[in-house]
């Protein structure tokens, strides 16, 4: 009788952010272990986004990495609604019918003869490691943000919450945690500083993240937590998280195999932005994308075109459908006939945008995604973070790597053309500065490039992950 063969079974939240990080780290084990089973799982809502043509089940050409979702509860996920009890009651459907459904799928998956052999989560489903362990399958969180980022969160609800609560509305207030540089309220994910209360809006995220941080602490003899991220990146903070309750290993950056990267936008056509691209000049082009979730007031969009047509440089910017939609219903203009220098998108491949050598700087919400792809693509960044992890983000960009400079938005929170023009010098103009800048891109991208190559870090930790779950079948 043969034994069981490796089967990883890669869960995620239905965000853009969790997704693309999610299925390429599902491709990587797929291409890592070449005997091994993978499958993949969103929620179905997402599920039928990603793929339209074909709503049923998608399987790889091998056979060995298959696509299949559980249910949230829900018919439509969730749906964008100013009541600040809608996100709240979503995640308590979320949490308790994907619980359900991801049993239900283990077990069926197993009476197909595909038992699951490791379970791989990430941060927004604890409840993965519960279902995991009352069936007896081992399992790993996987991190899609800095190593700096769980440190905080771990650091947070391990004695040190105390001091942030105190604080939390003195942005100003420097908190120092264990391991970890000083950082002032301003720099922390913002969960913990705006959400604590049972009636903030993204309230659950925090019960989330604190239920997750106890569900590690459950896993015996310890933990195992992959990161998107490589060691030479975060020294520091690998050294604050420690060894005695995780075992803590950086896989990435983690980026699409090629072109076929996951998405639940439809993007626009390549050849018209990339055409674009290649009649311009190298490092000449400012990209400009805030992820897959923010949106702009037509006042905010207003600000930003105007400092971009005013700095006099090309520029390739992303403004989502549904943000356009809602900018065009508050004023009767199109986005694009404002536009003299540049090109908007409604969304494109941004790992191939950042790798054009026309690409001089990237105006970024500092999502972690989006900040890695920039780091691994050598492209200086101008933050303009605005929730979660994408203060502490920024911090990493501007002072700890040096590949980049801070956005200053006023007292609205509006980033004023004056500002977008000055950024733009600072990372693209003449100055020692921005040379600076730029050198020290190249340097990092030479360095994540190497850890993320045969046998570099980031091999080695994914390599040693997939051996030890092939060992415990």
């Amino acid at each position: 009788m043969s034994s069981p063969r490796q089967h990883f079974l890669v869960l995620t939240f239905p965000l853009q952010g969790h997704i693309a990080p999610a299925l390429r780290l599902a491709r990587r084990l797929h291409a890592a272990a070449p005997d091994a089973l993978v499958t993949f799982s969103t929620t179905e809502v997402a599920h039928r986004r990603m793929f339209p043509a074909k709503p049923d089940d998608s399987d790889e050409d091998d056979g060995r990495l298959e696509f299949l979702p559980f249910s949230d509860g829900t018919e439509a996920g969730y749906v964008r609604s100013p009541d600040p009890g809608s996100f709240n009651a979503y995640m308590a459907s979320f949490h308790a019918a994907g619980a359900r459904s991801f049993g239900q799928l283990v077990d069926a998956l197993a009476a197909r003869g595909r038992p699951v052999s490791r379970v791989v989560y990430t941060l927004m489903l604890p409840w993965a490691a519960d279902v995991a362990r009352e069936r007896g399958i081992p399992s790993a969180l996987y991190w899609i943000q800095p190593v700096a980022v769980f440190a905080i969160y771990h650091h947070y609800f391990h004695g040190h919450a105390g001091v942030v609560a105190e604080h939390r509305h003195d942005p100003s207030f420097v908190v120092e945690l264990p391991g970890l540089a000083p950082q002032t309220v301003a720099d922390l994910p913002s969960f913990l500083t705006d959400s604590t209360d049972p009636s903030d809006f993204f309230h659950s995220i925090f019960t989330t993240i604190r239920d997750l941080i106890e569900t590690l602490d459950k896993e015996s003899p310890k933990s195992t937590v992959l990161v998107n991220t490589c060691q030479e990146l975060e020294v520091g903070a690998l050294a604050a998280v420690g060894t005695q309750a995780h075992d803590v290993l950086p896989v990435g950056p983690v980026l699409p195999p090629g072109d076929d990267d996951a998405s639940i936008f439809e993007q626009d056509d390549d050849a018209r932005y990339m055409e674009w691209l290649d009649a311009k000049p190298a490092n000449s082009v400012v990209y400009v994308s805030f992820g897959s979730l923010a949106t702009m007031a037509r006042e905010h969009l207003d600000e930003l075109l105007r400092g971009l047509e005013e700095s006099g440089r090309p520029y390739l910017c992303v403004v989502r459908k549904d943000n356009k939609a809602a900018l065009l219903a508050d004023a009767e203009t199109k986005v694009d006939e404002e536009l003299k220098n540049g090109v908007a998108v409604e969304w494109c491949d941004q790992v191939r945008v950042l790798s054009h050598a026309a690409i001089g700087c990237f105006v970024t919400h500092c999502g972690w995604n989006s900040v890695l792809e920039s780091v691994v693509a050598g492209v200086p960044m101008v933050c303009v973070p605005r929730m979660s992890d994408q203060r502490t983000n920024a911090q990493l960009v501007v002072r700890e790597w040096r590949v980049g400079v801070r956005a200053k938005v006023d007292d609205g929170g509006v980033l004023r053309a004056a500002e977008v023009r000055r950024c733009m010098d600072e990372v693209m103009g003449n100055l020692e500065a921005a040379a600076e800048v730029r050198r020290m891109a190249e340097e990092w991208k030479q360095v994540v490039t190497k850890a993320m190559g045969k046998g570099g870090s980031s091999d080695r930790n994914l390599m040693a992950f997939v051996d030890g779950a092939r060992s415990a079948v």
